[in-house]
């Protein structure tokens, strides 16, 4: 994929593709989602993997949709099963979706894990422009997936130390 660019405040791009730039003043909006995507994967019940994402306008100025790996409401806040892959907790991903629908275009995702194979096919079909992850997951394919139908993929963690406990860049 070629180069995404973000401004920052003083109006100068951000290369989210390669981010080996200097670190802003302050703290891209980007890092700004994909931190409240790592802390709503807090709330995970999954035993296995906790995973949290948000959904945003194109432009970073709503939050559409948040989500975190569960039980469906009402049920038990445990997997069903131990299994590796059978556990029936409703992704991270699907959660973020339900809440953002499919009819607003070119939408943000911000999500602390890639997606797997069936989460992105559900992203393709959802109108989400750019998928920003923090961690590779286990299997690339769901990032081949969001590729295959026109979605950018984008690993997001070249300042996730930074601005924290009073740390600038």
């Amino acid at each position: 994929m070629g180069s995404v660019t973000s401004t920052t405040d003083h109006g100068k791009p951000l290369n989210m593709a390669d981010m080996s730039g200097e670190a802003p003043a302050r703290i891209p909006l980007e890092e700004v989602f994909m931190r409240m995507a790592e802390e709503l994967a807090k709330r995970s019940t999954c035993s296995r993997n906790q995973v949290g994402s948000v959904i945003t306008t194109s432009d970073l100025t709503q939050v559409l949709g948040i989500g975190y790996n569960g039980n469906a409401r009402g049920l038990p806040d445990a997997c069903d099963s131990t299994e590796a892959g059978r556990c029936g907790c409703i992704h991270s991903e699907a959660n973020a979706l339900i809440k953002a629908g499919a009819q607003t275009p070119d939408k943000l995702m911000f999500i602390t894990f890639s997606p797997c194979v069936m989460c992105a096919k559900m992203i393709v079909n959802s109108n989400v422009r750019r998928v920003y992850y923090r961690t590779p997951y286990r299997d690339p394919a769901g990032i081949e997936v969001l590729r295959q139908g026109g979605v950018e993929a984008y690993l997001y963690d070249r300042w996730r130390e930074l601005w924290r406990s009073g740390i600038r860049g």
